[in-house]
């Protein structure tokens, strides 16, 4: 049953395979039950329902990309849009958090019909296959610089060096490297399940050595999300003042959606020879509408992760993988102690092991033709650099169009290309910086 519902002889995956790698794109991804609370808190948003809300989005999102677009990919809210929402738009801003979520809800909402009238998918399709590649790469070395940063090996520095050498005398550090190193090994030696494997070793030493607190408690009741479920407030909204925050919050969607969605596409074999991914509106459909519901529910924008890629990894191809996400989330209502208890130290190595996997596309860059190198290069050194998915890729289809132009080439842009090229300059001119 399960298979035919999956289509998993088609993809030449099987059910065991799917469970492990869903748990391993839970494993690397179960920190958002906890930290995306911790931000919206800031926002004025009470961390108990916010706690609630984030995995019923997670839940119903993930849920919508397995059964309606049978993707291996899992939805969450993204990171960035809430450091967004709570530190400029709440608390430099001054709007109120049921303001924010009503534009969320605004934005999630012409993104859809962006997706159902396929003007989002001729976007996507429009991109060169060059930037493509970059974006893959990307994102690799921003889930690497994450992985870094979360396990302690980097950490950040002074405003002379911004970014320096972990604490290596730190019991929470030497356990990181410990993890990436047997990961590595696990990697090299071909393994089934490495990377999950290395997460489960590495807790476990954790809790063995003390490094790690072993959860006080297995089981818990949820907190109620009645005081932040359909609390939008649309009176601000359409004024003039939270115009330019409005449409901030929609490219922010827009290209993060997209750029993560490619490039999780790209790692998973599932593009064709020009870069495109079939049946497009499927995926993206469950992305956009998964943003509706995370307003609704009282959370911000959700979006495809990009630690998704590690259960691809691991072989996940079909929605199985991501049905078993959201099963395994739904139980963080009831078991969130423990399942919550898996560290840093160990989740960060495997996201330093997935981002060095999916740097393989640079092979296929043009290095050759400037006018294809250098906007993926800008897109690549970007993304990690200003630690912003959208940044990077909007900053490549600024550059790209007009290097075309500027060498006498810009027959070689699209018209789809163009309308990027004006969104991204849109946003950088209404960016809050």
């Amino acid at each position: 049953m399960i298979e035919k519902i999956f289509k998993l002889k088609k993809f030449g995956t099987d059910i065991k395979t799917e469970i492990r790698a869903g748990v391993t794109t839970f494993l690397t991804m179960a920190y958002i039950v906890i930290v995306n609370p911790a931000i919206l808190e800031g926002a004025g948003i009470p961390r108990g329902p916010s706690f609630v809300a984030t995995i019923f989005t997670v839940v119903i999102g993930t849920l919508i990309m397995a059964f309606h677009a049978n993707r291996p990919f899992a939805i969450a809210p993204l990171m960035g849009e809430n450091a967004f929402v709570s530190f400029t738009v709440c608390k430099v801003m001054g709007y109120s958090w049921q303001t924010a979520l009503a534009g969320i809800f605004i934005s999630g909402s012409l993104i859809t019909i962006l997706t159902i009238t396929k003007l989002r998918s001729w976007l996507i399709n429009s991109i060169p296959l060059n930037l493509k590649y970059a974006l893959a790469v990307g994102i690799g070395l921003f889930l690497a610089f994450i992985g870094f940063n979360e396990s302690g090996i980097v950490k950040v520095g002074t405003s002379g060096v911004p970014v320096q050498l972990g604490k290596f005398n730190s019991p929470s550090v030497l356990l990181s490297i410990f993890g990436l190193m047997v990961t590595l090994i696990l990697i090299v030696r071909k393994t089934h399940g490495a990377i999950l494997i290395g997460i489960l070793i590495t807790t476990l030493v954790g809790f063995i050595t003390r490094i790690v607190p072993l959860p006080k408690n297995i089981i818990s009741l949820p907190p109620s999300i009645k005081p932040i479920f359909l609390k939008l407030d649309f009176s601000s909204v359409f004024s003039i003042n939270f115009l330019p925050i409005l449409l901030t919050m929609f490219l922010m969607d827009f290209l993060d959606m997209m750029g993560t969605l490619i490039g999780c596409s790209i790692k998973a074999g599932f593009v064709d020879e020009k870069g495109n991914l079939p049946e497009i509106e499927k995926p993206m459909l469950a992305d956009s509408s998964a943003s509706i519901f995370s307003a609704i529910l009282g959370t911000t924008t959700a979006g495809t992760y990009i630690e998704s890629v590690a259960g691809i990894q691991e072989g996940g191809k079909t929605g199985l993988t991501a049905f078993v996400v959201s099963i395994l989330f739904f139980l963080c209502l009831f078991f969130s102690p423990f399942l919550t208890a898996v560290p840093p130290s160990a989740y960060g190595p495997a996201l330093i092991v997935v981002g060095f996997l999916m740097v393989e596309p640079m092979t296929k860059i043009d290095f050759k033709d400037y006018t294809e190198f250098i906007p993926s290069f800008v897109v690549i050194s970007l993304m990690s650099f200003t630690y912003n998915i959208a940044v990077g890729l909007i900053a490549g289809f600024v550059i790209y169009p007009l290097l075309k132009i500027f060498s006498g080439r810009g027959k070689e842009v699209s018209i789809g290309l163009w309308v990027l090229f004006i969104l991204s300059l849109i946003f950088f001119v209404f960016y809050h910086y």
